[in-house]
C-alpha cells in the first residue's frame, strides 16, 4: 500500500543583499555629490569608491538578488553598479589617452538617459515602500539637475544638484541600515514606509 509523501519545504538560505547594494550606492553618491556641491575636486577617492564599492559591490548585490528571484533588485543594483564603473571609465579612458574626452553634450545625453532609466524604475518602487520611492525619486531629480547644470554650464545648478545628491545618497544609506537592522532585530527599528498593495 503506497504511503503519502510529505512535500519538502525549501527555505531561502541566502543573505539579503539589499543593504550591501544600498550602502554601495548611497555612500558613493554622497562622496561624489560632496564634490558636485563644491567641497573638493574630483579625486582618486571618488573614482576608487565608484569602481569598487559603488560599482563592484552593487554588481555583486544584484547577482545575489537574481538568486533570490528579485527582478527589481537585480536590475537596479547591477545597472547602477555598472553606472559607477562606466562613470570611472569615462574619466580614466580619456586620461589614459584611449579615447577623446567626453564632450559636454555627450555627458548631458549620458545623464539624461540615466535619468529616464531611473524614472522608469521609480514607478516600480510604488509597489515596494516609501523609503525606496524617496531614493529613486531624488535620484531621478539628481540626474536631470546634473544634466541641466552641464548643458547650461551653470555652476549654481550643479552645486544645488550636489546638495540634492547628498540627500539622495543619505536616503539610500538610511534604507540600507533600516533593511539591515529590521532584519537583525526581527521587528521595525527604522520604518521603511508602508508597502502599497
Amino acid at each position: 500500500m503506497p504511503t503519502e509523501l510529505s512535500p519538502v519545504v525549501l527555505r531561502d538560505s541566502l543573505a539579503n543583499p539589499a543593504p550591501l547594494g544600498l550602502f554601495g550606492f548611497g555612500m558613493t553618491t554622497v562622496l561624489l555629490n560632496l564634490h558636485n556641491a563644491g567641497f573638493y575636486e574630483m579625486n582618486a577617492m571618488i573614482l576608487s569608491m565608484g569602481l569598487f564599492y559603488g560599482g563592484t559591490a552593487q554588481v555583486i548585490a544584484g547577482i545575489m538578488e537574481y538568486k533570490k528571484n528579485n527582478t527589481f533588485g537585480m536590475t537596479a543594483f547591477i545597472s547602477y553598479g555598472f553606472f559607477w564603473i562606466s562613470l570611472a571609465g569615462l574619466i580614466f579612458m580619456a586620461k589614459w589617452g584611449w579615447v577623446t574626452a567626453t564632450p559636454g553634450t555627450a555627458l548631458v545625453a549620458y545623464l539624461i538617459i540615466w535619468g529616464i532609466f531611473t524614472l522608469l524604475l521609480f514607478f516600480g518602487t510604488l509597489r515596494i515602500n516609501k523609503a525606496l520611492q524617496i531614493v529613486f525619486g531624488s535620484l531621478t531629480i539628481l540626474f536631470f539637475l546634473l544634466a541641466v547644470g552641464d548643458a547650461t554650464k551653470n555652476e549654481s545648478i550643479t552645486r544645488f544638484a550636489g546638495y540634492e545628491g547628498i540627500i539622495c545618497g543619505g536616503s539610500a544609506i538610511y534604507t540600507g541600515i533600516a533593511n539591515l537592522l529590521n532584519e537583525v532585530y526581527g521587528y521595525t527599528i527604522l520604518p521603511l514606509g508602508p508597502v502599497r498593495k
